[in-house]
């Protein structure tokens, strides 16, 4: 296989990816939800969907609407290096790539391509943000959960690497998936480092499972210095309502405040209004320390690389 030459990720730095070799463990949830709470507090952000499945668009409200190409941009960047085109505006300071069901041609050509030059394959993505990295203060990935084609291509151009995982056997098996990308993308990504495990869909009470669970990733990667302090708990009806309405969780905790009161409702002055879930203060606290933690070991992370 040719190799290619030493890549610059000058402008890369503050590229991460989301990622878990399981589904359903609230990658697309924090990317999004993540994404949004920075660019409301000025950074701009750039969200990448590496998704065939394109649920990131549904979170923000723009999945099957005139602006989503279903991942035809992404993938054309990735299999013939034709320019990157964010959906400009999505929220203020917050632009995202769409994926999509074209990602699926899109894995296939990596898949060739990286038959003749796997660093090009590995590098595809990489490639790609490089030309308006620094147009952002941060860029964010969400990567498919099985698709090893894409999820290498997405690895290939992150800085570091967030995990998402449930508590369960299940969730934890999907950390050493992701280990094995890691290793098959350090020869083009030396400097790829993991910035922390996030334990997510659990409940407030489940205490003993999350410590058990805790011990077990802190055992795994021999410290617990790799464990987000915080914790995303699972409340089944804000997830339902916040993709139902195509806003983030922060959105609708909003919405829940400014509505209606429920004895106004109870004595005619104002309409009930369907699906305000009352846990979306509670969810909205938890992605807000994550949030936090997340910049924290950012930043962190820069200095040491500096010093």
């Amino acid at each position: 296989m040719t190799k290619s030459a030493p890549f610059d990720r000058v402008g890369m730095e503050r590229v991460c990816g989301f990622v878990n070799g399981k589904g359903g463990v609230l990658k697309t949830t924090l990317t999004a939800n993540v994404g949004g709470l920075l660019a409301a507090s000025g950074w701009r952000v750039l969200l990448i969907d590496m998704d065939p499945q394109g649920n990131l668009g549904l979170d923000l409200g723009y999945r099957h609407g005139p602006n989503d190409d279903d991942g035809k941009n992404l993938a054309q960047s990735l299999m013939f290096e034709s320019p990157l085109v964010p959906l400009k505006g999505v929220r203020e300071n917050l632009d995202v790539v769409p994926g999509g069901e074209q990602l699926d041609q899109a894995a296939a050509g990596l898949v060739a391509m990286g038959s003749k030059n796997g660093d090009q394959a590995k590098l595809a993505l990489a490639k790609a943000i490089s030309k308006l990295a620094t147009d952002y203060d941060a860029i964010f990935i969400d990567c498919p959960p099985g698709n090893e084609p894409l999820q290498v291509a997405a690895l290939g151009a992150a800085a570091f690497v967030i995990v998402p995982t449930k508590t369960d056997k299940g969730g934890r098996e999907g950390l050493l998936g992701v280990a094995k990308r890691l290793d098959t993308v350090l020869d083009v990504n030396p400097d790829l480092d993991l910035l922390g495990v996030v334990v997510t869909a659990t409940t407030s009470s489940a205490t003993n499972v999350q410590r058990v669970a805790r011990e077990a990733i802190a055992e795994a990667f021999g410290t617990h210095d790799v464990l987000f302090n915080g914790t995303v708990r699972y409340a089944e009806a804000t997830a339902q309502a916040a993709r139902e309405k195509g806003v983030l969780v922060h959105e609708l905790e909003q919405q829940v405040k400014d509505g209606p009161k429920w004895y106004e409702v109870l004595n005619g002055k104002a309409e009930g209004v369907a699906n305000q879930p009352r846990s979306a203060g509670n969810v909205a606290e938890d992605l807000h320390q994550i949030t936090q933690e997340l910049v924290s070991r950012l930043l962190k992370a820069e200095e040491r690389n500096a010093s």
